[in-house]
């Protein structure tokens, strides 16, 4: 469902977990929405159904790509964005809900968090990465269908509305944080108190592992040529926390020396070029983590750090500054890290 045209993930899921056999602890994975998920789960139960449980994984991750991929044609959204109409459409709640956490996100961004910005991706090429520079007049044609005003949503009757009918709905940037999130209430509706869940580099962790210690994410550094580790998270929120790691680092291109972001500003029409490399957001909803850490490495890391503590959000900052990386780390996740 993600493509790299919209972020990349960067927590580890396995990164740093035993060696030696975890008490209790399974796991298993596979493919889904065009790429991979991974859970571990400590069953409290020994007569636990494992393939049964991966199967209900896989049926609401395929339910979820129906509704939500933009990289089907026969998906749910996709429909919405064929249809030029200015007439009200039916949604699906899903689609509704998640529109509605965007426009929220977008006000609070000073609107650079915006799901209708797919025409300005197709015209850099980044959703087919087929990478071009545009011109000044495409970028101004582009814009005039881009922006979260030409979007009004009806959550009592469920539908959607385009004040524009050539406007087109990406959920890219939230979509795999709202599927962590079902897979997560899932495996706990199963009695599954204690689970790892990561779904193309989005996760999700609660309670502890096999080994009864808090769940350990590592954060890369933001370099586009290594992989290496930045930090280590110990998550101790026993109740759930999301993990979400957004990039510039790995998906751009470069022409003539210019290095162009697939983080585009909907303002301008533009990649950003701030020096902000990537974000990372605890929070209690993955799909709002999801928007979060998107929105925040748009605006760039000095607007980005009053945003995190306006909004009390846990957030960790990476950005380059005199040839070397600094952090920045919001008061809301220097205490969760010290509880």
């Amino acid at each position: 469902m993600k493509s790299l045209s919209h972020k990349f993930l960067l927590c580890f899921w396995l990164l740093l977990t035993s060696c030696q056999p975890q008490n209790q602890e399974m796991q298993f994975e596979g493919s889904a929405q065009g790429t991979s998920y991974h859970v571990k789960i400590v069953p409290t139960a020994n007569t636990f159904d494992m393939d049964k449980t991966k199967q209900l994984i896989e049926d609401a991750l395929q339910t979820i790509d129906l509704k939500l991929s933009n990289y089907r044609d026969d998906s749910e959204i996709s429909i919405i964005n064929k249809h030029k109409t200015t007439d009200w459409q039916s949604a699906s709640p899903e689609i509704i809900e998640l529109v509605n956490i965007a426009t929220y996100v977008y006000s609070r961004s000073q609107g650079c968090y915006d799901l209708t910005i797919k025409p300005l991706f197709d015209l850099w090429g980044f959703s087919k990465h087929e990478n071009r520079i545009p011109n000044q007049e495409e970028i101004k044609q582009a814009l005039i269908h881009v922006g979260m005003p030409l979007l009004e949503i009806d959550k009592i009757n469920s539908r959607i509305r385009k004040l524009d009918p050539d406007v087109q709905i990406d959920l890219s940037s939230i979509a795999q944080g709202y599927s962590v999130s079902v897979i997560a209430n899932l495996l706990e509706t199963q009695g599954i108190q204690n689970y790892l869940v990561e779904i193309g580099g989005e996760m999700k962790v609660k309670g502890r592992n096999g080994h009864h210690n808090p769940w350990r994410v590592a954060i890369e550094k933001p370099s586009p040529f290594s992989r290496e580790v930045q930090k280590v998270l110990d998550i101790h929120q026993q109740n759930g926390s999301a993990i979400m790691t957004a990039g510039t680092y790995r998906n751009f291109f470069a022409e003539q020396g210019q290095t162009y972001s697939h983080i585009i500003n909907p303002k301008t029409g533009s990649p950003v070029t701030h020096h902000l490399l990537s974000v990372t957001v605890l929070h209690d909803d993955p799909t709002w983590a999801d928007a979060w850490d998107t929105a925040l490495l748009c605006v760039g890391e000095v607007d980005a750090a009053k945003i995190a503590e306006a909004e009390q959000l846990k957030v960790l900052l990476i950005y380059q500054e005199d040839n070397s990386l600094q952090e920045y780390i919001s008061k809301a996740f220097a205490t969760a890290q010290e509880n």
